[in-house]
């Protein structure tokens, strides 16, 4: 008996049927009983937040109580927290008779149409301050056209009942019920979300977040493998797709995987030709540009790049995988001798996801010079310096704890950025996200240079000094790859979520962050009141800073202010 006919559908089918029959009643539900919904979900994170980073630690192999479960609690609660959050402030707009956009947040800037969408609330400010965030539009969009077309979904714009399929990742706990918002309150569509086997012990707290939704028969949440992904895919009641993964999964399902897929796609005629977005990774550089470092700068930013790499054990479609730094710099060999300090004194954790040792075991296979560091020296791997094009680290996500560092010619910041530029943009598979690290000096001494570099990188999201996966948790930050893919060459996805404020015509987010914590920001050019990131790997007090973040987000009070900034201080 074959896969296909032993697999039981009935469970699967009876899911779709439900928000077939729903799904006028979501189109119909008004904006207020919307809101309500919304704001409802927030006591309901907040009561499950520590089960939630409990399941998600234990699957990842450390205690809950241990350092490294602050990033459950940014990258599960709190992002989630803070993504409705955003939805909220919008739709309350909106509800009040107001343009979903501030009309002094669309503005021209180096002869482009752009949107300041991060700070937008007073916590924003306090919370995160020197955090700023733009979404650059596409080449020609007028301003007009974006305060027109943003929230197009509650301003006129036609809504037919729809039901999506949201293939969920196995990585991050977030990205699943973010997509699920996405689909319901910017799209307007009720959504069967799969679990992805390696966390499908997060359905049962995503089932009570989104309680209300399922027993309306608005969500419904189901479990599997290849086999349910290929038959929901396929189903004549489901109209549109969003799937987080690899290139591969986005080609089987568009094309088969049989000896005719390439000739499908060689002339364009997919099996499944259904409205289809994705986010799909690829291979992240982060970019130093030479400048004025001090001792302190280069130790604060070795940090900074680990977190990039270290950050979920290395599984994230947007994770450094490689370290783009100048040849002729002498501070090069000096942020690398930090890198393998913290990399060696950070406590040891598991590469956990499927494939991992699989990976990182090729690396070292192509690499026999590749340092291994750390007290659990098998995950954490460095490779010095990667030379050529067609090198594994270049060509292939490794999805695992391996960083490689790449060295461009360049004496001077202008002539470097130019070069990691064109090696980024010509090079490198997959348009996600980059990260530019750059001191504030260097950006004056060089604002043409710097500016161009900014402009011309073609990533979904850029930070600048600031890992870009920060994107990735604003909700007022659209997140996704940089246009231009089409289903024949997905690279790193089609579409945006993650975007509160409903734009369109979106090319890329530019997220800042102070060079350096306070109060050193003062000395260095960036001033503000932030310290070291809870998110750094490094953050000694990341855990309890992050857990307190979630209880204010869930439920906002002044009084639970100074609590946080005085652990965020300690950090």
């Amino acid at each position: 008996m074959s896969a296909a006919a032993a697999l039981d559908t009935s469970p699967l089918d009876q899911a779709v049927h439900d928000l077939r029959e729903h799904a006028p009643s979501w189109t119909a539900t008004p904006l207020d009983e919307r809101i309500a919904l919304l704001e409802r979900t927030l006591p309901r994170i907040s009561e499950g937040a520590a089960a939630m980073v409990a399941d998600a630690s234990a699957a990842k192999g450390y205690a809950e109580t241990s350092e490294w479960a602050a990033e459950d609690w940014i990258t599960a609660p709190w992002a989630l927290a803070q993504t409705i959050t955003a939805y909220l402030h919008v739709l309350r707009r909106l509800a009040a008779g107001q343009e979903p956009l501030d009309p002094k947040s669309v503005r021209s800037h180096e002869g482009r149409t752009v949107v300041d969408v991060f700070p937008t609330l007073t916590s924003d400010r306090l919370l995160l301050n020197g955090f700023t965030a733009q979404v650059w539009t596409l080449p020609g969009t007028t301003r007009e056209q974006v305060l027109d077309r943003a929230a197009g979904e509650y301003r006129g714009r036609a809504a037919e009942p729809t039901v999506s399929l949201v293939l969920g990742a196995g990585n991050v706990a977030s990205i699943t019920p973010l997509d699920i918002l996405q689909k319901l309150y910017a799209e307007g569509e009720v959504v069967i979300a799969k679990m992805n086997p390696v966390n499908a012990y997060l359905r049962p707290h995503f089932e009570k977040v989104f309680a209300e939704y399922v027993d309306r028969g608005w969500v419904r949440f189901v479990d599997g493998g290849a086999a349910e992904g290929a038959y929901l895919t396929g189903h004549e009641d489901i109209d549109t797709i969003h799937v987080t993964g690899s290139e591969r999964t986005h080609d089987a399902i568009v094309w088969g995987v049989d000896e005719q897929a390439e000739q499908r796609r060689a002339e364009d005629t997919p099996l499944n030709d259904k409205p289809f977005t994705s986010e799909l990774g690829g291979v992240s550089p982060c970019i130093v540009t030479p400048g004025p470092w001090s001792d302190a700068d280069f130790r604060f930013q070795a940090e900074h790049i680990v977190t990039s790499k270290l950050n979920n054990s290395g599984h994230n479609c947007i994770g450094t995988q490689l370290l783009v730094v100048p040849r002729e710099w002498d501070g090069t060999e000096k942020l690398l001798a930090e890198v393998r300090k913290v990399l060696a004194e950070l406590p040891p954790r598991p590469d956990y996801y499927p494939g991992a040792a699989d990976r990182v075991a090729k690396v070292t296979a192509a690499h026999p010079q590749a340092e291994k560091l750390g007290i659990d020296d098998s995950c954490r791997v460095l490779v010095p310096e990667i030379e050529g094009m067609d090198d594994v680290m270049i060509t292939d996500e490794v999805f695992a704890s391996a960083l490689g560092v790449v060295r461009l010619p360049g004496a001077d910041a202008p002539h470097f950025l130019a070069a990691a530029t064109e090696f980024a943009n010509d090079k490198l598979p997959g348009t996600l996200g980059a990260t530019l690290l750059v001191h504030p000096k260097t950006e004056r001494t060089h604002s043409g240079a710097v500016a161009d570099a900014i402009a011309a990188l073609r990533y979904g999201t850029l930070g600048v000094n600031v890992w870009s996966a920060f994107g990735f948790l604003l909700g007022y930050t659209p997140w996704g790859a940089f246009p231009g893919n089409t289903r024949k060459d997905i690279g790193s996805g089609i579409g945006f979520v993650h975007n509160a404020f409903m734009l369109e015509d979106i090319e890329k987010t530019v997220v800042r962050a102070p060079f350096a914590p306070s109060p050193r920001g003062l000395f260095t050019g960036s001033p503000s009141l932030s310290p070291r990131p809870p998110f750094y790997v490094t953050n000694r007090t990341g855990l309890t800073t992050m857990k307190r973040l979630t209880d204010y987000t869930t439920s906002p009070s002044l009084t639970k202010l100074p609590p946080i900034f005085a652990s965020a201080l300690r950090g």
